[in-house]
């Protein structure tokens, strides 16, 4: 491994932690200025990475999904999803034979949005990839699965014995 002050600040985190920290602050702050830019809140933008990641996935996103992956209450969840109908980003289905459960999809108009949006993101951190190897990529991705992996299992433990069930916990 390399020395110790490429990996271990004096008397701090390791480097890489900080960088961690770093882009997520910028990364938290392009998606303020893009969201601010187009009038939607932190959550709205949130509540459509959710539904965008479901329906990649063809699993369908109800309110109560919502709510549980944004950690939401019952009336947030219906003002955010409120938001998002009323700009044309979402709209709710009725699914099912009885027509209770509500569906919530993205629109062609968010889809649109979404990629104006982020379009300047994509093309700056496309041009960064652009610089390392296939094989750096991989072992990149693999470090920031981790890096994932390793933040739900903290979160879930910071939220008490409660929240995290066996199944919960992810893979180890």
């Amino acid at each position: 491994m390399a020395d110790d002050d490429a990996v271990r600040t004096p008397g701090g985190p390791p480097a890489l932690v900080l960088l961690l920290q770093e882009f997520t602050l910028e990364a938290n702050r392009y998606v303020d200025t893009a969201g601010g830019r187009n009038d939607m809140h932190r959550t709205d933008l949130n509540a459509l990475a959710v539904i965008m990641r479901h329906a990649a996935k063809g699993t369908v996103v109800t309110p109560g999904v919502l709510r549980k992956e944004l950690h939401l209450s019952s009336p947030a969840t219906t003002a955010l999803i409120d938001r998002l109908d009323q700009s044309g980003h979402v709209i709710r289905e009725r699914l099912g034979s009885d027509r209770r459960q509500v569906q919530l999809r993205m629109t062609p108009k968010a889809y649109r949005d979404g990629g104006a949006m982020f379009l300047p993101l994509a093309r700056h951190m496309g041009a960064a990839m652009a610089e390392f190897t296939p094989a750096e990529l991989e072992v990149a991705a693999r470090f920031m699965e981790s890096m994932t992996q390793a933040t739900i299992r903290a979160a879930q433990e910071a939220a008490g014995p409660e929240a995290a069930g066996p199944a919960a916990l992810g893979p180890e």
